[in-house]
């Protein structure tokens, strides 16, 4: 149902408020950079510091900014099933076309209380629904026997994976039916879950280059190996730069660099330390970027 480069879209923002207007700004460079889909209120989107009207006004502001252009799927998830509900309910209010749910944090379920967690979700809100898997920033690992399991939900419709165990992907690909999506979701692995048949990618790195991510995953889906190949080893050096220190402060300062954004956060994220600033600079020059 989803594939392509997906991009999880930054929250920017202006003494202390959203960034409406840079924000609108970023949706349409995205689409126009090809893009075929956008994440509005995840990891990148600081959906963490968020307040409940902020998350809710960062998505409305998405879904009517794209107009159907691409799909919009709204970060729902939470530490509190409740409240992962409520933000789910909001999002298909809203008019997008499915949520992202990572796994809730911080409280660190059971694989039953994770079943259960996502079972709720699913059984209250009508809307397609990812699992979003990435166990160092939630101190969880979904198991695989819970992915396949909830993957029978006719409302779960795939899985972002960030655990980095291409092993996982490749059974989670063999256990579930040829509809459900393996999303990649940390960029240097983008090409190696595509090879073991991931549908595309909820990409960080395409904020900052949408039309190399989208060209990468378009010419391995259209057979063009050795394109795709080449783009993989020419991102090798931003995607890692994109991680120097906790995502989302290395590509929003990136974007800041770019003349896109301010270079404002929510507490406890902060500044690049100096250093590192300096090493993303110097790839972004490289890469023709600023």
């Amino acid at each position: 149902m989803f594939s392509g480069a997906i991009v999880a879209i930054v929250t920017p923002f202006c003494d202390g408020k959203v960034d409406e207007k840079a924000f609108r700004e970023l949706i349409d460079f995205q689409i126009a950079g090809g893009v075929s889909g956008i994440v509005p209120c995840g990891t990148t989107g600081e959906s963490a510091t968020l307040s409940h009207a902020e998350h809710e006004r960062v998505i409305d502001i998405c879904v009517e900014e794209v107009g159907g252009r691409v799909p919009v799927i709204a970060g729902t998830g939470s530490n509190s099933t409740n409240e992962a509900i409520r933000l789910t309910r909001h999002a298909k209010d809203a008019g997008a076309d499915a949520a992202l749910l990572i796994t809730p944090y911080y409280n660190k379920p059971t694989q039953k209380g994770l079943y259960e967690h996502y079972a709720a979700v699913a059984a209250a809100c009508d809307i397609p629904q990812i699992l979003y898997n990435v166990p160092g920033r939630t101190g969880v690992n979904m198991g695989i026997e819970t992915v396949t399991a909830l993957a029978k939900i006719d409302t779960i419709v795939g899985i972002k994976e960030a655990s980095g165990d291409l092993v996982k992907c490749s059974y989670i690909v063999r256990d579930t039916d040829d509809d459900f999506c393996l999303l990649s979701g940390e960029d240097a692995l983008n090409l190696p879950i595509l090879c073991v048949g991931g549908t595309g990618a909820i990409s960080v790195t395409a904020n900052v280059m949408p039309g190399k991510v989208s060209g990468m995953i378009s010419a391995w889906k259209n057979g063009d190996v050795q394109a795709a190949q080449e783009i993989h080893f020419e991102l090798l050096e931003v995607n890692e730069v994109m991680f120097i220190e906790t995502n989302p402060i290395p590509v929003k300062t990136a974007l800041a660099l770019m003349g896109k954004v301010k270079e404002e956060f929510k507490l406890p994220l902060c500044a690049m330390a100096p250093a590192n600033r300096g090493k993303l600079s110097a790839v972004l020059n490289k890469y023709g970027c600023i």
